[in-house]
């Protein structure tokens, strides 16, 4: 029996439980916090509470956060909000990262096996794994030293999973007591500044949670239509957020890589603020009524002319990003968006003209639609309020924190020590 008034929310907000956990998605505009219960044998997660809070502007800068206390107060209103509904708090917490220093790529190592006629085992299998790893590691932080100019900057590995194994060129989920002369086994890695991880674990500490995993957020967003054994799924991932736009490219049911530039809604809602002479918060209002169609058509047309070279130099960075990926085969001919700012309508229009389309690869050109919170795989809303494109990477958190409560095989155990080992 409920008890009313305080004493009802007294119980809410002290009824500790370790089967729900909670998914924090810390934008660079909006906290987003949901409380969901894991149905393992299921395989399904059940969205029982939603939380939101707005970020004071300059806590976080580009996806990363800026004043860890400014942030810490705005996790925690958007978390309670998330518990009064769900009446229960979280003991467990999964964690998105974003910005444009946090990397993700896919690492594929041939190994020549000296005898293929021996079966498979586990050291053999380690080797090769931890072999992997280091690689591209060490890849991964050439490449960012090369970016920021610093030769020893702290680069840590957020986390990994496995895209393809085969042996011979047969395709297979699991190695172990196979034959055969060449094993090729590929590793998505997702790696970011130490810097940005340490904020994030000072942030989970500071709320007093229990952090699960940290996930790079393109990663999440990739994985969330639960494609990963489609061998014939392939498709362009791109998330608008306030302060960054995370592209993802999935081949054949198994991610590339991940890229990141820090240009997301803000910079259109400054754009707005600066040419109609308007505060910042009148500027994201008619944004968002312009993102509803909710403005006359003559005010629609003019902040469309406004917003249009933005969307451009936007396209530009889209474009950057892709070409990084276009150089051994052709890219995916779907492209999938979703977060809050891919609600412009400047963003379709954009990535619709065929200007930008004749430097890339593209087979045919590509069908544009955005992620709905449906079609997110596993995770069930029980509360009805996930209803917009910007629901869907916090749900993709979701979905991925399934398959660390959920068992796991030979080769993923391997890989999550081999990380560990990195890790530490």
């Amino acid at each position: 029996m409920k008890l009313p008034g305080f004493f009802s929310k007294f119980v809410k907000i002290n009824r500790v439980s370790s089967d729900y956990v909670l998914a924090l998605d810390i934008g660079t505009e909006v906290v987003k916090a949901l409380i969901f219960k894991i149905e393992a044998n299921e395989g399904k997660g059940y969205i029982t509470g939603v939380g939101r809070a707005e970020q004071n502007r300059g806590d976080m800068t580009g996806g990363s956060v800026a004043d860890i206390g400014g942030v810490i107060r705005t996790c925690e209103a958007a978390i309670s909000q998330a518990e009064e509904q769900a009446e229960v708090r979280p003991q467990q917490c999964i964690v998105g990262i974003a910005g444009e220093l946090v990397k993700g790529t896919t690492t594929v190592i041939r190994y020549e096996r000296a005898n293929p006629r021996v079966k498979i085992e586990i050291p053999e299998l380690k080797n090769i794994v931890q072999k992997i790893q280091w690689k591209a590691f060490d890849k991964i932080r050439q490449q960012l030293a090369w970016e920021t100019g610093q030769s020893e900057i702290d680069v840590r590995l957020i986390n990994a999973a496995l895209v393809d194994v085969k042996i011979d060129g047969y395709r297979i989920t699991n190695p172990l007591g196979f034959q055969g002369r060449e094993v090729a086994i590929s590793v998505f890695n997702a790696y970011a500044p130490m810097v940005h991880l340490g904020a994030l674990q000072s942030i989970t500490s500071g709320l007093g949670l229990d952090l699960l995993s940290i996930v790079a957020e393109p990663y999440a967003v990739a994985r969330c239509l639960g494609m990963d054994n489609e061998t014939e799924f392939s498709a362009i991932f791109i998330d608008v957020g306030g302060g960054t736009s995370d592209i993802a490219v999935v081949r054949e049911g198994g991610i590339e890589g991940a890229k990141m530039f820090a240009l997301g809604g803000r910079a259109f809602t400054k754009r707005i603020s600066s040419e109609l002479s308007i505060s910042f918060d009148e500027a994201e209002k008619i944004k968002i009524q312009f993102s509803g169609k909710k403005i006359s058509l003559d005010m629609a047309r003019n902040i469309e002319q406004i917003l249009r070279n933005d969307a451009e130099v936007w396209l530009s960075g889209v474009e950057l990003s892709l070409s990084e990926f276009s150089a051994s085969d052709l890219l995916p001919s779907k492209i999938l968006l979703c977060g809050g700012g891919s609600k412009l309508p400047v963003i379709k229009k954009a990535l619709q003209g065929r200007n930008w389309l004749k430097s890339l690869p593209f087979s045919k050109r590509p069908e544009i639609r955005f992620i709905q919170p449906q079609d997110v795989a596993n995770i069930i809303d029980h509360t009805g309020e996930l209803t917009e494109t910007q629901d869907v990477t916090p749900m993709g958190l979701a979905n991925l924190a399934l398959d660390l409560a959920g068992e796991e095989g030979a080769l993923a155990s391997i890989l999550r020590r081999a990380v560990r080992v990195i890790q530490n």
